[in-house]
């Protein structure tokens, strides 16, 4: 436990304090956002904004997740440093498209190819390895089983689950980074889950088949490799991001580019595969799933019908044209991520009690 409040509390100061040092540094060079020329008017006067913030809550968390271990005397687990990899792997992307961005001058960074390579490389890897270092009761960091609460069915094998694996990660990390378009969105939205995922992970310890003798249910337990550690890489996942949001709410000082965006997807895909709650994660992370749908549906519509079904998408940008300004719009998509987030944690439970 003093793990998970050490991760928090160090995450949260050290992006509280590190993020207005990054921020002078990215202005000095000129490493300013660009911005769509056909997005909402309103946001010209973004342009020129620090981004790549997202360097500030990776290092936050690396650094989070190592000094809470040192000061616990608690040794690093193979779950908690694959999902670290994995958020470091895609901001590694993120950060070479938006760099490319910044020095070509242009709004569109990585080439598609390029940017869905480095994706699928890091990916495969963290797949490849989750499958390797099991425990003493034979629990590797992921499993070939799909799973909602807990695992279910039949194995899919390791090809299959590689495929699923990125197939999740490709979807949360795309998903979190269509929604970082308004100041603050993606960040609040992702301290949220993380802040679930800390949840789950602490209860999944508490209640491990590994704690058989102090169960209060031992019908219902948890073959999860290390949970406890998924419980503190979210911790500092969450309170990087909280002190992220001091400086990335409206008006954003500072955007996370694709360096953050695909970082935390990353990191959620990451903690939903380990945490054997992957299908759990489309209701956690319902915002992020509904933003991404509506892109899905505006280009089906218009490929299909030629008529749009948004004003424009992503969905937040439809609500903006309507008229609602940033801020409301933030705030009341912040309300249903917050509903998303007690609905997924409701039925976490209730699959644990069910199985009383």
């Amino acid at each position: 436990m003093r793990q998970i409040l050490f991760a928090g509390a160090i995450g949260l100061f050290l992006t509280l304090v590190g993020t207005p040092l990054l921020i002078k540094l990215l202005a000095r060079k000129g490493y300013g956002q660009f911005i769509r020329d056909d997005g909402p008017r309103s946001h010209g006067s973004k342009k020129g904004t620090p981004t790549m913030g997202g360097i500030a809550f990776i290092l936050a968390t690396l650094m989070a997740y190592v000094l809470a271990k040192v000061i616990t005397g608690e040794q690093m687990r193979f779950s908690g440093v694959l999902v670290l990899f994995l958020m470091t792997g895609m901001g590694l992307v993120g950060f070479l498209d938006d760099y490319i961005k910044i020095v070509k001058q242009r709004s569109l960074g990585l080439r598609a190819k390029a940017k869905m390579a480095g994706q699928l490389i890091v990916g495969i890897a963290f797949a490849v390895l989750s499958l390797q270092f099991a425990d003493g009761r034979g629990n590797t960091p992921a499993s070939t089983k799909l799973s909602f609460v807990t695992d279910f069915g039949w194995s899919i094998g390791p090809v299959l689950f590689v495929v699923w694996a990125l197939f999740m990660i490709l979807a949360m990390s795309n998903g979190v980074n269509l929604t970082d378009g308004l100041d603050g969105l993606a960040t609040g939205a992702s301290v949220m889950v993380f802040g679930a995922y800390t949840f789950i992970g602490l209860w999944q310890f508490q209640e491990s088949c590994a704690n058989a003798v102090t169960l209060t249910n031992p019908n219902a337990c948890f073959e999860v490799r290390d949970p406890l550690d998924l419980a503190v890489v979210a911790s500092a996942l969450m309170g990087a991001c909280f002190g992220f949001l001091w400086w990335n709410t409206s008006p954003a000082k500072i955007f996370m580019g694709d360096t953050g965006s695909l970082a935390l997807g990353g990191a959620l895909a990451g903690l939903a595969i380990c945490s054997r709650t992957e299908f759990l994660m489309a209701i956690l992370g319902g915002l992020f799933v509904m933003i991404t749908m509506s892109v899905v549906i505006q280009v089906g519509s218009f490929k299909m019908t030629g008529k749009r079904v948004f004003r424009m998408a992503p969905l937040q940008h439809h609500f903006e044209l309507k008229g609602w300004s940033e801020v409301l719009v933030v705030v009341r998509f912040w309300i249903i991520q917050g509903m998303c987030v007690i609905v997924g944690l409701g039925l976490f439970y209730a699959g644990w009690a069910a199985a009383k």
